[in-house]
């Protein structure tokens, strides 16, 4: 696969996610992929690693429970051979609380034979902490 399908893929990786569908986001991973947004801490729901689809999949019920996504915007995606950088313009709100958060994600996307096998998203994790916990 070229840095371009890579590219593509994490294209449509977003869009589905944008309108629901995690079957075609799982789809796109590795069975044993390894998971993670905010890797060195499980404060949050949806934070930690992950290892295979089905926990990957438990990130996005986790996620989907606990907040409403009110913007995911891609600004830049950059792809060098078996992985894809990209910023995301994000907006959330957080069901618990009604508090609003505002930021841009950082992912990190690593491929293995044309699926998603490696991801890290990194986050304001003090903006989320406070939007997040009462």
């Amino acid at each position: 696969m070229s840095s371009n399908d890579n590219v593509k893929t994490v294209q449509t990786v977003y869009e589905a996610f944008g309108r629901g569908d995690i079957a075609t986001v799982l789809d796109a991973l590795t069975d044993d992929v390894d998971w993670a947004a905010e890797a060195a801490s499980t404060e949050i729901p949806w934070w930690g690693v992950r290892h295979g689809k089905k926990a990957a999949a438990d990130f996005f019920t986790q996620l989907g429970t606990n907040s409403e996504v009110l913007e995911f915007t891609p600004v830049v995606m950059i792809g060098d051979g078996d992985v894809v950088l990209t910023v995301v313009d994000y907006k959330v709100k957080a069901r618990s609380t009604g508090k609003v958060a505002e930021m841009q994600l950082h992912h990190y996307w690593k491929f293995r034979d044309g699926k998603i096998a490696r991801y890290r998203g990194a986050e304001d994790t003090l903006q989320t902490l406070r939007t997040f916990e009462g």
